[in-house]
């Protein structure tokens, strides 16, 4: 899991130096600037690089989607101790990879769709009503952050349920709106919880990597230069970038397990999937596949075995159900 999130975290954070090391240079460029006609044609690079980073910020989230279905694999696994690998894992997963981009695809357009009409609609206020429109915007913009919100961690299970019960796109999107009814509330605090964890553990990682940049500044140009100045981001970058990566890799993984165990957790509440799980543990059927899909024992197979005993029962009359 660390590995598959290790390759994202990468993928995103050359991306995100390279948008530093643009914005650096675009900023030195701008302080020569003196007249408005040099100015304006400065605003060109300027927009090119403001529309990457939010392109990075697409990728990285669409990224995320398809790799949150992918480690629902080994989490699934781990609940019945079987060990995945990584090379097993993509396998399994690798099944599912259309419909895990689909899903992407229409979540990541959709909040995108969504936050372009919020935007829109604010600056057709601003330029119809002037500053009396933040009487609308702000109210606005605040129900739109809850219905955002709201309807994420309503779908926030379609990638796993995509995987694990092999579904469509809409299914999947569907399956996850009706695994969390009347759980919404139980979500939103795990999630929480789990988010504000993260964000301080990266937060206290990422202290002594500011300050070890800020002392190899000290160290490398104490009297600083144009140049020096230039070569300093660039190393200081690198290594932010790459222990960004690294937390990253590791607070992914993380949540992406939270998530997970609540997809399986709901499957236990609503269709009594610790009870498949227990015929599984006891037969050891489909040891290479994904706990939780559609049942792979023979038609005939008895359940409970034994003659109608549960395992680890001692003989006499089966318990109440």
């Amino acid at each position: 899991m660390f590995g598959s999130a290790l390759i994202v975290q990468a993928i995103g954070a050359v991306f995100v130096g390279i948008v530093t090391l643009g914005m650096f240079q675009l900023s030195m460029s701008l302080e020569t600037v003196n007249s408005e006609a040099e100015f304006a044609e400065a605003m060109g690079p300027f927009l090119a690089i403001m529309a990457g980073t939010l392109g990075v910020s697409v990728l990285i989230g669409f990224l995320g989607s398809v790799l949150q279905g992918v480690l629902v694999v080994p989490v699934a696994r781990s609940v019945l101790n079987r060990r995945t690998g990584f090379k097993q894992m993509w396998k399994l997963a690798g099944r599912r990879i259309w419909p895990l981009l689909g899903v992407a695809v229409l979540l990541t357009l959709g909040g995108l769709l969504a936050a372009a009409a919020v935007v829109g609609i604010s600056v057709l206020l601003f330029t119809a009503m002037g500053v009396g429109a933040l009487l609308i915007v702000l109210p606005l913009g605040l129900g739109s952050v809850v219905v955002f919100v709201w309807i994420g961690l309503k779908l926030m299970l379609a990638p796993a349920a995509i995987v694990v019960e092999r579904t469509g796109v809409y299914d999947g999107l569907l399956r996850s709106w009706q695994l969390t009814r009347n759980n919404w509330w139980r979500i939103f605090g795990i999630t929480l919880v789990v988010a504000i964890m993260v964000g301080v553990i990266a937060q206290i990682v990422q202290i002594p990597a500011s300050l070890a940049a800020a002392a190899i500044g000290e160290v490398v140009t104490p009297h600083p230069d144009a140049e020096s100045i230039a070569s300093t981001l660039v190393i200081t970058t690198v290594i932010s970038t790459a222990i960004g990566a690294l937390v990253g890799s590791v607070t992914f993984a993380f949540q992406a397990s939270v998530f997970a165990l609540i997809y399986m957790d709901l499957r236990m509440r609503r269709d009594g999937l610790d009870v498949e799980l227990m015929r599984l543990m006891e037969t050891g059927a489909d040891p290479d596949g994904i706990p939780g899909g559609h049942s792979t024992l023979p038609r005939n197979t008895a359940w409970p075995p034994n003659d109608g005993q549960f395992p680890s029962a001692s003989p006499g009359p089966r318990p109440p159900a």
